[in-house]
């Protein structure tokens, strides 16, 4: 049973996070000292206390509750404190290449940042020349399959995934290429840890630490199916004692997380038609009711 086979590991796992991972005080890089809520700074301490133990996390925080920001406070003080060190490399999905750019820009200027996106991004020699003068690498998950020669020849300070619930399929060539690049850290964002099965957990923790849920078809007879198939208690009891010391996740309700949270402004944008949008749209219409 692959709780008898993992006991000892477990053991030595939260023995070594209980040491590093107490509530010490952690210094962060200014101004984001004044900047980070409550709940954040305990996130980059947490994230930055796994660093040392090397243990890869993954940050499940709720959407809205600035897994970013943390993300590039723990990068910036690491770039702080450590005399040298391989660029990082963040995937995310195209949609929020933009938004990481944005809040690079405004919260860790000094985090010298690199998009390879679009059709004039660089290959080979020259994108390894690029890259090594830049912090922070990032690029989209269609990129890190399609690009996966000029990423997998740079060894990776840390593998960021945003958005890591696009890895849930094992099989998928795009999931294999990514578990296959080389790094030291790596770290999974993603508000949905679990998004449609408990199968899921098994390939995420296949990319942050490849064995500790055993195989895929150990998982599937120790957790999936008796999970899935019979809601055994049991085993969910056993699948959150492996699970937990790596995964923190606060949700927006959570009543110390609430306090630190703004009021909610809601703001109505208005985007009105041009004349051939008016003209197409009209024409479509027409068109339907008939």
């Amino acid at each position: 049973p692959i709780e008898i086979q993992f006991g000892k590991k477990m053991d030595s796992i939260t023995s070594i996070l209980d040491r590093s991972c107490q509530n010490r005080p952690i210094s962060l890089p200014l101004p984001l000292d004044q900047v980070l809520r409550h709940y954040q700074i305990k996130g980059v301490a947490w994230l930055w206390s796994l660093k040392q133990a090397a243990c890869n996390p993954c940050l499940a925080d709720d959407m809205g509750l600035g897994k970013t920001l943390q993300i590039l406070t723990l990068l910036i003080k690491e770039k702080n404190e450590t005399v040298s060190q391989e660029p990082s490399l963040l995937i995310c999905p195209t949609a929020v290449l933009e938004n990481w750019k944005q809040e690079a820009t405004k919260f860790t200027p000094t985090l010298s940042l690199y998009i390879h996106h679009g059709i004039q991004r660089l290959h080979g020699a020259k994108f390894q020349k690029e890259a090594k003068k830049h912090n922070l690498i990032i690029t989209s998950y269609a990129l890190a399959y399609r690009d996966w020669k000029e990423l997998q020849a740079i060894s990776w300070n840390n593998l960021i995934l945003d958005e890591a619930q696009n890895i849930k399929n094992p099989q998928s060539k795009q999931t294999k290429a990514i578990k296959s690049l080389s790094s030291g850290f790596r770290v999974a964002l993603t508000g949905t840890p679990i998004e449609n099965h408990v199968g899921d957990l098994w390939s995420l923790f296949d990319f942050l630490q490849p064995g500790w849920l055993g195989s895929a078809n150990q998982f599937h007879h120790s957790f999936y199916k008796p999970i899935q198939t019979y809601g055994d208690q049991q085993q969910i009891k056993v699948l959150k004692q492996l699970t937990d010391p790596f995964i923190l996740r606060r949700l927006k309700t959570d009543p110390d997380i609430v306090p630190d949270l703004p009021e909610k402004i809601e703001s109505k944008e208005y985007c009105l038609l041009t004349k051939e949008q008016v003209t197409l749209y009209e024409s479509c219409l027409a068109k339907s009711l008939e």
